[in-house]
């Protein structure tokens, strides 16, 4: 991961769309598409990498023990089959965005004179990726 501040939100979408909507975006045909991509805020040029970020959730379900040891109570069985707790997950994802300019390492530190003005620009990004679902849209929006 990288040192600078991270731009991050979660991405309910199918892995790589993120991918496929700034390439579509920025019209990148494939080249640089996770890192270096340039992006102008009022006649300033601005980069941004990023990256897609998996964290697992685990949960245990109770359930079934509960279920077993209800059931054995009712039928006054003394011993039931023991069982362990089971394990459940979910993987989600998101997507984490770095930002950087030829003048600032880091866009997006508390004190970058460029803070306010990108982090404006990711929302919107963002905002527009997770309603759009067809991303060749985005290019009759600019």
């Amino acid at each position: 991961m990288p040192k600078r501040q991270l731009f991050l939100f979660q991405d309910p979408k199918e892995a790589n769309a993120f991918y496929k909507y700034v390439d579509t975006k920025f019209r990148l045909e494939g080249e640089n598409v996770m890192d270096d991509v340039p992006f102008t805020i009022a006649q300033n040029q601005y980069f941004f990498s990023f990256y897609e970020i998996q964290i697992p959730t685990k949960h245990i379900n109770l359930f079934p023990l509960l279920f077993d040891h209800f059931f054995n109570a009712a039928l006054k069985i003394q011993e039931g089959v023991e069982r362990d707790p089971e394990e459940m997950g979910k993987e989600n994802y998101y997507i984490g965005i770095e930002v950087y300019s030829d003048f600032e390492e880091d866009c997006l530190r508390e004190n970058s004179l460029s803070r306010t003005v990108v982090l404006k620009y990711l929302r919107n990004l963002k905002n527009e990726y997770l309603v759009t679902h067809q991303y060749h849209e985005v290019l009759f929006k600019q």
